[in-house]
């Protein structure tokens, strides 16, 4: 009998929605997307999309960037971090959290990962202590969050900093928490593979008044700052305006234009990517030589990419397994390739920083799997993809064992 093939695209997003694309038009129409380049009494679509998000988070203040990365080098740069700093983050995270971490000339100290994928608080106490960082770049990395009541406890008792990058956790929460409220600051992510879509972009939260008005400088207010409206008092910005660098990195008016509607809708969009998830979750359930990814109750997740283990397995087993679901129209990363593959890589990829062993860390991304979840799926289509992997990991199995 012939096996069933999917024949979707795992990386084809939804199209905008028409809201957004009228709210586009009309910016484009206008000819004035700089976010400074507004009409009296209009404080134009950045600033609105920034007051959305704060209220969203539950923030005090927000800002608009051109991009995740930038929103988490921004947030370094306001803290402080600097030339031969030491900043602590998960082992197992995408290269622009370590990047931004470099670029602001800070050392990565990287952390290993529980089974869970999420970042092992007792490792991250020791390291704090051995390394001296005072700063945690918390990465929430494939939407899995760790117990972020016991990490905010060890890390206020060591005097370490958290920032949260939550490129893959809008929409969702800890225990109740938005994700991206615990630390100091959270970064998120607009890139097109995220929770909504501008290509690129991104956004800062935060409650801490003077770490913002340095954000917003060095974002490249020059000295419009007033004209924000999710911003600290304008008092704030008097020590630190002549003080903090221009490093632009500004949103415009016609990506934020595109953000708004998609944030409105972001609420069911969850529902409909958890959907998914679940659906996917229960057909790998309870296959042999198979290991789901265990979520914690107290997560509120959002289910735009499902990962699982293959513990265990040696290289060709897995190369084997991934081009054979291949040939059945399922896209999966390997996060235990040696050499980096489009956007996925590891922690001993990143040669900028120094050479360290997590040895943790290493056993679980040797038989770590990650796949997107894109709506553009329905959860039939889900259901057959599940189908299909299960069928290719028990022929795997069976083979194995002749």
């Amino acid at each position: 009998m012939e096996k069933p093939v999917f024949t979707g695209s795992f990386t084809q997003q939804e199209p905008i929605p028409e809201a957004a694309i009228e709210a586009a038009v009309a910016v484009m129409r206008s000819g004035r997307l700089h976010r400074y380049n507004l009409v009296p009494d209009d404080v134009g679509e950045v600033s609105r999309l920034e007051e959305e998000f704060a209220a969203f988070t539950g923030a005090k203040y927000c800002l608009a960037v051109a991009s995740g990365g930038y929103a988490m080098s921004c947030v370094l740069r306001a803290l402080g971090v600097g030339a031969g700093d030491k900043v602590l983050s998960n082992g197992f995270t995408l290269a622009p959290v370590p990047g931004a971490i470099a670029s602001v000339g800070a050392e990565p100290v990287f952390v290993e990962t529980t089974e869970a994928l999420t970042i092992d608080i007792d490792d991250l106490a020791g390291r704090a202590r051995a390394s001296g960082a005072r700063v945690l770049l918390l990465s929430h990395m494939r939407g899995h969050i760790c117990d972020m009541d016991r990490l905010m406890e060890v890390c206020d008792t060591l005097g370490v900093a958290v920032i949260e990058d939550c490129a893959h956790t809008m929409g969702a929460a800890w225990n109740g928490t938005p994700s991206g409220r615990h630390g100091l600051a959270a970064c998120y992510s607009t890139q097109t593979y995220k929770h909504i879509n501008s290509g690129e972009g991104g956004l800062i939260v935060s409650d801490d008044a003077e770490l913002m008005a340095r954000a917003i400088i060095l974002s490249g207010s020059y000295m419009l700052y007033g004209r924000h409206t999710a911003r600290p008092p304008v008092d704030t910005f008097e020590n630190v305006k002549l003080k903090t660098p221009n490093v632009s990195g500004r949103m415009d008016h016609l990506r934020a234009a595109i953000l708004r509607a998609q944030l409105a809708d972001l609420p069911a969009q969850v529902d409909r990517w958890n959907a998914l998830y679940a659906t996917v979750e229960t057909g790998l359930r309870n296959v042999p030589g198979l290991q789901i990814v265990e979520r914690d109750p107290r997560e509120r997740i959002v289910g735009s990419s499902i990962q699982f283990l293959l513990p265990g397995w040696e290289e060709a087993r897995i190369r084997t397994l991934l081009a054979q679901c291949a040939a059945r129209g399922v896209e999966l990363k390997w996060f235990g390739a040696e050499e980096p593959v489009a956007f996925t890589s590891r922690y001993d990829s990143w040669k900028y920083a120094p050479e360290q062993k997590l040895p943790k860390t290493d056993a679980i991304l040797a038989g770590l799997i990650d796949m997107r979840l894109p709506l553009t799926f329905s959860t039939d289509d889900a259901a057959l993809i599940a189908g299909i992997i299960r069928d290719e990991v028990q022929g795997a199995i069976r083979h194995a064992a002749e």
